[in-house]
Order: structure tokens, then C-alpha cells, then sequence
């Protein structure tokens, strides 16, 4: 090779670049085939990045729609853990016994509605109450506050429920307190 010939550059990353390039001349086919072999081997680094580029524009994609729903399917978490006492408090009072007088019963009865408005809010909302009263004891979904010796209820049975429990979304949202079956003897 003689210095007045010319070598081929290096293919260029910017394509802005390309436009202004000087145009390369070539003397032998071993030069052009080294510059394609490049050009094929920047071409294939290129469609790798791009590929991977894909790939991951894909997973960010499926990632920030799956964020997105668990959003809005458990958004209201906090929200519906505030209303619970609520709900537990109308319960209670609800649960008291007292006397038949007409104020007194008009009283149980705007109590009673409103715990029943309560509930059918929370229940649009995917907030469903846990009453497992006669139900075999669930850890998962349960609090165990005590265990009480009888013979009148299948051991490891739910027999009294202190405070019911909540799922959000078929989520814990807060577990049942209650007092499990225990054998006796």
C-alpha cells in the first residue's frame, strides 16, 4: 500500500456525522470487505441495543400498569382503615342492650341504617367484613385473643368474635379477633 492511499473510516455513530462525511475511496476488495464486515458488526451491535431498548421499555411499561392498578385497587387502604372503628362503634353500640322505649328504638334503628349505609359504601369500594363466627381458625385471617376449653364446639373452631376483620380487594386489611375452641381434657 502506497501512502497516497486512501483508508476507510471508521464508520461513524452520529448520523448528523454521516451527512458531512468525505467520501471514501477504496483500492482493494480486502478494504471493502473489512469496511462492511465493520459496518455489519456496528449495524448488529445497533440492533441489540435496540432490541434490549425494547425489551426494556416493554417491562417498564408492564411494571408502571401493574403499579398503576394496585393503585387503584388498594389506594383506599388507609382510607377504609380509618372508617373500620367507625363501623366497629355503630356494632357495638348496636349490640347493647337496652330498654324498649320509643326514643330509644328510633335510636337503634338510625343507628342500625347507618352502619348498614356504612357497609354498602365499603362494599362498593371492594372492603368486605370477615365474620367467622362457627368458622375452623384461620391464621392468615385471624387473630386468636384467647382459647376457651368447651365441649360445644369442634376444637380450633372460631366460638366468640370480638371485633370483626376486613379484606380490601381479597387483601388483609385488618384480622377478626377472636376466641378459638379448645378440647377439653
Amino acid at each position: 500500500m502506497s501512502q497516497d492511499d486512501v483508508l476507510p473510516e471508521e464508520p461513524t455513530q452520529n448520523p448528523e456525522d454521516a451527512d458531512n462525511a468525505e467520501p471514501i475511496l477504496i483500492d482493494s476488495p480486502e478494504q471493502l470487505t473489512d469496511q462492511l464486515a465493520r459496518a455489519n458488526q456496528l449495524a448488529e451491535e445497533n440492533w441489540e441495543k435496540f432490541v434490549r431498548t425494547q425489551a426494556e421499555l416493554e417491562n417498564l411499561k408492564r411494571r408502571a400498569e401493574k403499579d398503576l392498578q394496585h393503585a387503584h385497587k388498594f389506594g383506599l387502604e388507609k382510607f377504609a382503615r380509618e372508617l373500620l372503628p367507625v363501623a366497629d362503634s355503630l356494632e357495638l353500640g348496636l349490640s347493647v342492650e337496652t330498654s324498649d322505649t320509643p326514643e330509644v328504638h328510633k335510636l337503634r334503628e338510625g343507628m342500625d341504617l347507618t352502619l348498614k349505609q356504612l357497609l354498602s359504601s365499603l362494599e362498593k369500594f371492594n372492603v368486605i367484613p370477615i365474620d367467622p363466627l362457627g368458622e375452623k381458625f384461620d391464621p392468615e385471617r385471624h387473630q386468636a385473643m384467647a382459647m376457651q376449653p368447651t365441649d360445644e364446639a369442634e376444637p380450633n373452631t372460631v366460638i366468640k368474635v370480638y371485633q370483626k376483620g376486613y379484606l380490601i380487594s381479597d387483601r388483609l386489611l385488618r384480622p377478626a379477633m377472636v376466641v378459638v375452641a379448645q378440647s377439653i381434657g
